[in-house]
């Protein structure tokens, strides 16, 4: 027996009714994602309250000092917000190629690039170049590599027929082992003792601080960057042939869209913001490439692309949410001596039940309009 069948019909509408129907169907159609992510995030806390209560911890407890940790005080909520800022560059990098139908889940080695290539442009400049065209240049560095490193993996979609989920994977490991033999060798600081890493930013080509706030702008680029993705997917053609060739690349090809330019394009496009994130990482907060650069926001951002359903607008208000998850862990750790990498697994059990959640789309007739039976 089908799920049609056992729901009950909604009432025809008559008259004057009928004229909402379409502000009703757009409405139902922008609840259910919604809708279902919460239901997502209840239900993995809840598997997360048992695994918990089976350590003999208080679950209770843990979720009051998550909330203490990622916004109990406005401390609290500016450490959510700088954590937060790369999270929104590196879930475009999964949600925009999500657009056309790919799976990428590259963007940790695009992060590790991008930071390497902005603080290896940067070294010469010290200086010799005011520090807004330093930064420019090491932004322009950091998004050229990354685009590279995330585009060829479209590349080998498109033209080669290489799974772009392994793809992404397998460059993201190998960027990591690049980063990792470039600052403890021809990049490397020869001051930097016990960390390698590349020269350290004098503090006047730091990234600064939002005016009134202890957040990095890098905070508002990310914004700035989610505004505009949404506008490139919704509102352009660009946008529109991406969504075409994303629903069915057969149609697409029938009608004549550039499909394989859409794909590296689009990729290319995605890996630049992963690379615009290790930059401002480095810029913002570490002062040089190193292996702090490999702090798992490339990860983090695929958890926080699936629970907006890759939507870059609702990008912004999960990945601060992941930012306050993240920012209590080391809060955690000291009130419950529970291990610091105790978020990660709840983001971990997070994504999970957010997959298994993809199965319930489509299926409750109150948020599908295409189920609803209604008389004329």
């Amino acid at each position: 027996m089908t799920i049609e069948a056992n729901m009950p019909t909604l009432p025809p509408l008559t008259g004057r009714a009928k004229n909402f129907r379409p502000l009703l169907e757009g409405l139902a159609r922008r609840t259910e994602p919604v809708a279902i992510a919460l239901f997502a995030v209840v239900v993995g806390l809840a598997l997360f309250s048992v695994f918990i209560a089976a350590i003999g911890k208080s679950p209770m407890q843990l979720f009051q000092l998550m909330y203490a940790g990622g916004f109990g005080s406005w401390f609290s909520i500016q450490n959510s917000l700088s954590r937060a800022a790369p999270l929104l560059l590196t879930a475009l990098c999964v949600a925009l190629p999500a657009r056309l139908g790919l799976v990428v889940i590259g963007a940790e080695g695009a992060v590790v690039l991008g930071g390497l290539a902005g603080a290896a442009i940067a070294v010469p400049l010290i200086g010799a170049a005011p520090p807004l065209l330093a930064w420019l240049l090491m932004a322009l560095a950091g998004m050229v590599v990354g685009g590279i490193w995330i585009g060829l993996t479209g590349f080998l979609r498109h033209y080669r027929g290489v799974n772009e989920t392994i793809a992404s994977l397998l460059l993201s490991y190998i960027a990591i082992a690049l980063m990792n033999h470039l600052i403890e060798g021809p990049l490397r600081d020869p001051a930097s003792l016990n960390k390698p890493s590349t020269a350290q930013l004098p503090p006047e080509f730091m990234l600064g601080k939002i005016p009134g706030m202890d957040v990095h702008w890098g905070l508002v680029i990310g914004v700035l960057a989610c505004i505009g993705s949404w506008i490139l997917i919704e509102r352009t053609s660009f946008g529109f042939a991406a969504r075409v060739a994303g629903g069915n690349v057969r149609a697409a090809q029938i009608q004549g869209l550039p499909v394989g330019r859409l794909v590296v394009g689009l990729t290319a496009l995605a890996g630049a913001f992963a690379g615009l994130a290790g930059t401002i990482e480095v810029a913002a907060v570490q002062g040089s490439a190193n292996g702090a650069l490999i702090a798992g926001y490339g990860y983090a951002g695929i958890l926080v692309a699936f629970l907006a359903r890759h939507n870059p607008l609702a990008i912004i208000p999960v990945a601060i949410l992941l930012g306050g998850i993240d920012a209590s862990g080391g809060l955690i750790q000291r009130r419950m001596g529970l291990p610091d990498a105790t978020v990660l697994v709840l983001q971990g059990t997070l994504f999970v039940v957010i997959l298994f959640c993809e199965t319930l789309y489509g299926r409750f007739k109150a948020f599908n309009p295409d189920l609803w039976k209604r008389s004329a």
